[in-house]
């Protein structure tokens, strides 16, 4: 709450000093345009969110599976790993948005709309960053721990599931919560292709009340309270494995 107070506090100082005449009757949620408007722009949330917990999902999905062959001892296996790595992560995600929307119907015959199109882009994006995340947390665990996992009579899947896997989680969990905000605010580039996401309302609004500043400034307002709830979370897991081990 200090955060938001202190934002909306130098809003309306620099608005003053700037002499800006503030026009927040446009969200007044009093007047009837007002409630129109609010509900309008908080009419794309439900996309943002659902949008970035599936691209997070498939992305940790996909990061992990990558990862496996970075540590696999196969080097065919790490050239693929390395490959997709550097590929996916040297790809600005505008472009990859742009291009997995308007390209691939071209190139390979496949038409996907907005959202499907901004998941694959998203989980894509994301899966470069995971998979180095997840290879660093698995290498993270020390050699003892799979001799013990091997004197047990475990399997190589078995030892991984329930030996390393666990302990890597731990290590990694505050990484993969900073991806997480990560899809979070690049899931608003995804509006570049009509998804009517937080930003794509905005961006209509815009045009209709001419009063962009003001949007704006509400615009980052939502994003910001939804990243400061994420942050929370990740806090409180962190904070449960902690206790757990």
């Amino acid at each position: 709450m200090k955060i938001i107070s202190l934002f909306f506090v130098i809003l309306i100082s620099s608005g003053c000093s700037q002499n800006y005449t503030w026009g927040w009757y446009i969200l007044n949620p009093f007047l009837d345009n007002g409630s129109t408007n609010l509900k309008f722009l908080l009419s794309g949330l439900n996309i943002t969110i659902i949008i970035s917990v599936l691209s997070i999902f498939f992305s940790l999905l996909l990061g992990f599976l990558i990862s496996l062959l970075g540590i696999s001892k196969n080097r065919i296996l790490n050239w693929i790993n390395i490959s997709y790595i550097e590929i996916f992560r040297s790809i600005p995600l505008l472009v990859l948005i742009l291009w997995v929307y308007y390209g691939l119907p071209v190139v390979f015959g496949l038409s996907f709309g907005p959202f499907v199109a901004g998941i694959i882009s998203l989980s894509l994006s994301d899966s470069a960053f995971e998979a180095e995340i997840f290879r660093a947390g698995l290498q993270s665990i020390t050699k003892g721990q799979t001799d013990a996992s091997k004197s047990l009579g475990l399997n190589k899947y078995q030892e991984l599931r329930l030996i390393v896997l666990p302990q890597a989680l731990r290590i990694i969990l505050p990484a993969i919560g900073n991806q997480f905000v990560y899809v979070l605010k690049m899931s608003s580039l995804v509006s570049i292709v009509g998804l009517a996401d937080l930003t794509r309302k905005a961006n209509e609004l815009v045009v209709t009340v001419y009063r962009p500043l003001e949007i704006y400034s509400f615009l980052v307002l939502e994003y910001l309270i939804l990243i400061l709830l994420i942050s929370f979370l990740v806090r409180k897991i962190e904070k449960k494995l902690k206790l757990d081990i």
